[in-house]
């Protein structure tokens, strides 16, 4: 809106001139209007250098309506044209750029008097209209081509269904306003983006603040007031409570790391991915310097992500952040729980997908992949030969598992290169990797998601230690909300204790959407920014012309 704003000299004065008395004094009938306009797009169309396929669903729209223009033909014409140019103007807001919509060109348009050239306004902003509805339903890039571990398929996006609803609609307004994504955490993110720009084009001071040693509560440093001042500005772009207390003004100036400031900073190393110690270090100090133009970026790649997913995402499913090493279970928009994951190593990345749980297995076996057998496990069995019974994983000669199990004291391990002849498999119990529960969900990635014997890795701050699989820091938790109200937690334990297998199916399968975001909301509503573990967003910002 503030760009349109910007161009508002063009109205005052002309103020649409297309739209005086006079210019509708000069409109033909009905039908000459369709036959002058069929024959204005029979000469432009064709030499526009627009993509072909825009083209096509512009004359598809103007045939069904007899070529009868849509935005320049009827006595409310004036406030269409303003509504249709104020929400193209409305792209910055939305993480886009409305430098790539035309708006000048249709604002220059838009004062001048003259058959042709209203022809011209009316194509044109039809046009712009439809790349920029385009750009805000499914994204303005192709997924794969930004970020190639992205499997979620686009949204499809209807051209011709599209122009026609907004054509007719009675509420232009409402219409054009409701292609954006309706996730609440899409909302939080164009507020955000709003002040970190207000920032940047107030050019407000972020001086960097000088590296220094650690920083322990009560210390005192001559960087404490800047530390202070950046908190201040934190909270005046995200409103946090714990922000606000630092600025009083006796402290302004002190050189103290006082019990305000400490509260200050662990709710913002909280909101920055970092362990929430108090203690200002390196990590901190990088989170404290990230500039509002890194921030703006870091927003708008995450808001384009989100408009890769699909429009429904269901009434209840999951929504599995890699780059924020959290897991969100959603109902009606809401989410119920957060829970912290661990996710694939860097050179073991976990993709992002789309898929449905459908059942759950207790106490599991563990089917070693090949590759984790050779690279991880078949080092640690040559070093010690005692390793595969010590962890009670038993060696087949297939992947059938049919036959009897192999003695491992009868295979020279050391002999064992490339190719690695033998099936891997671990029995359940405490010392299987997968825990006591694992979550099946069909996918060519054989990813799922399971319990840990290893929790105390969900303390680090970078959670990167499976092969690609999630691990979850609370499966019983998870396991209630994927039975709804079938079975409790307690008695899933009763299972669990029994040491037997088993599978239990769901009572409906779980919509599950494995993402990557570094910009993520929580269950309180808070934006959290994350580190690019993968350097996914910088790869893609590498590339994404907005």
């Amino acid at each position: 809106m503030k760009q349109f704003i910007r161009f508002l000299p063009f109205f005052s004065g002309l103020y649409f001139l297309l739209f005086t008395a006079s210019a509708f004094a000069l409109t033909p009938t009905s039908r000459t209007l369709s036959q002058e306009f069929e024959n204005f797009l029979s000469q432009h169309a064709t030499n526009d250098d627009t993509e072909k396929h825009q083209i096509i669903a512009l004359q598809q729209f103007y045939a069904a309506r007899n070529y009868q223009p849509a935005w320049i033909n009827s006595s409310s014409q004036q406030s269409r044209i303003e509504t249709i140019l104020s929400f193209i103007a409305s792209a910055d807001d939305e993480g886009l750029d409305s430098h790539n919509y035309r708006l000048q060109q249709l604002l220059l348009l838009a004062t001048e008097n003259s058959s042709l050239s209203r022809y011209e306004l009316e194509f044109r902003t039809t046009l712009t209209l439809l790349q920029y509805a385009h750009d805000l339903y499914r994204g303005r890039f192709t997924a794969s081509e930004i970020d190639p571990d992205w499997h979620i398929p686009q949204p499809d996006f209807d051209s011709v269904g599209f122009l026609l609803r907004t054509a007719s609609s009675n509420n232009l307004q409402q219409s054009l306003e409701s292609i954006a994504p309706n996730i609440p955490s899409y909302q939080l993110f164009k507020k955000a983006l709003a002040k970190y720009r207000e920032l940047v084009t107030n050019q407000i001071s972020w001086q960097q603040i000088p590296n220094v040693s650690l920083l322990r509560p009560d210390d005192s440093h001559p960087v404490i007031p800047l530390i202070r001042t950046r908190i201040t500005q934190a909270y005046e772009t995200h409103g946090k409570i714990e922000y606000h207390l630092v600025s009083s003004e006796e402290s302004k100036k002190s050189n103290r790391y006082d019990i305000n400031l400490v509260r200050a900073i662990k709710a913002f190393q909280l909101q920055h991915g970092l362990n929430a110690d108090g203690i200002i270090g390196k990590n901190t100090l990088n989170a404290l310097n990230k500039t509002p133009s890194e921030k703006i970026q870091q927003l708008r790649i995450s808001m384009e992500r989100l408009r890769w997913l699909p429009r429904d995402l269901g009434d209840r499913y999951l929504l599995v952040n890699i780059a924020g090493f959290q897991l969100a279970a959603v109902e009606n928009d809401q989410n119920i729980f957060d829970m912290r994951i661990i996710v694939g190593r860097n050179y073991r990345s976990t993709p992002s997908f789309h898929s449905r749980i459908t059942h759950m297995i207790v106490n599991p076996y563990w089917n070693i992949p090949a590759s984790i057998a050779r690279k991880d496990l078949l080092p640690k069995q040559q070093q010690d030969p005692g390793y595969f019974n010590s962890q009670k994983i038993r060696v087949y000669p297939d992947y059938n598992y049919s036959s009897a199990p192999i003695d491992p004291n009868t295979i020279d391990w050391r002999a064992i290169k490339n190719r690695f002849p033998y099936a891997l498999r671990q029995e359940p119990g405490i010392l299987n990797a997968l825990g006591s529960i694992k979550f099946m969900l069909p996918n060519h990635f054989s990813i799922y998601l399971h319990d840990t014997p290893s929790k105390a890795l969900f303390n680090r701050e970078i959670r990167t230690f499976s092969s690609g699989c999630i691990r979850l820091e609370k499966p019983l938790l998870l396991a209630e909300f994927a039975l709804r109200t079938s079975t409790s937690a307690e008695k899933i334990n009763e299972q669990i204790n029994t040491g037997r297998t088993v599978q239990i199916n769901l009572p409906e399968p779980l919509p599950t959407y494995i993402v990557y975001l570094t910009a993520w909301v929580d269950s309180q509503h808070t934006i959290h920014y994350s580190p690019d573990s993968y350097g996914r967003d910088r790869y893609a910002l590498k590339f994404a012309r907005w």
